[in-house]
């Protein structure tokens, strides 16, 4: 029996940016599922918070009916190990993408600081946020992440909440639970990997070559390979 793979997106993304998970999902008969977290996608208007999101996620688990492959990149990762680690809900596996450094300190609050001055703009970031996608991003990954929309103006909420996780506390936690984090080669967020997979009781460490921090997005088809190698290892 297959287990359904459940999607968490990142910020100001939504749900749409796994259309190429889900398509290669479903050809492979594997049941997904990857809800908009609060404050994204059809629910931009609603305010962000972590609890909310954690609220999205227990409820999507509770619809699957059977066991669980939580699968999360950049803030979805960060949710994705929090929820694993606090939910009743016990996943059968966990890949985490692009969160292998802990949200704190001064890395954070310049994040916030930047984010602030950001959301002062006229279109509170909205075309520098497009202009940075078009730079970064492949047509199809831009596509895909047009279809949901992107959130504006979310970005202090998250920040804000994200400082009281500890994704190394997450992990520890975690137990026997497998464990796979996937970094782009060029993510700025891979200071902290090999903290985080000595967390790991069951862990594995997967760096994708040429791809960035949105390595779902950058290369689907490898980052697609590593959920559906998870899936196996878990049947």
């Amino acid at each position: 029996m297959n287990p359904t793979v459940l999607l968490v997106h990142g910020v100001r993304a939504s749900a749409s940016m796994w259309r190429a998970q889900l398509a290669a999902l479903d050809r492979a008969a594997v049941p997904a599922l990857a809800p908009d977290l609060p404050g994204h996608g059809a629910r931009r208007g609603e305010a962000f918070t972590v609890a909310g999101a954690l609220a999205t996620l227990d409820e999507a688990a509770s619809s699957a009916g059977g066991p669980v492959v939580v699968v999360g990149v950049s803030l979805g990762g960060y949710l994705a190990l929090h929820w694993a680690a606090s939910t009743a809900r016990r996943p059968a596996a966990v890949l985490a993408a692009a969160c292998s450094t802990r949200p704190r300190g001064p890395g954070l609050a310049g994040y916030r600081a930047l984010a602030s001055l950001i959301e002062r703009l006229p279109d509170r970031g909205a075309g520098l946020n497009d202009a940075l996608a078009r730079r970064v991003l492949p047509a199809q990954a831009l596509d895909d992440l047009a279809v949901g929309g992107m959130a504006v103006g979310v970005m202090d909420a998250v920040l804000a909440d994200v400082g009281g996780l500890d994704p190394v506390a997450d992990l520890r936690a975690l137990g026997d639970v497998p464990v796979r984090l996937v970094n782009g080669r060029w993510d700025h967020f891979r200071l902290e990997e090999r903290t985080l997979l000595a967390a790991c009781a069951r862990g594995r460490l997967v760096v994708v070559p040429g791809a960035t921090h949105l390595v779902s997005l950058v290369r689907p088809v490898a980052f697609t390979r590593q959920v559906l190698e998870l899936v196996a290892e878990v049947r």
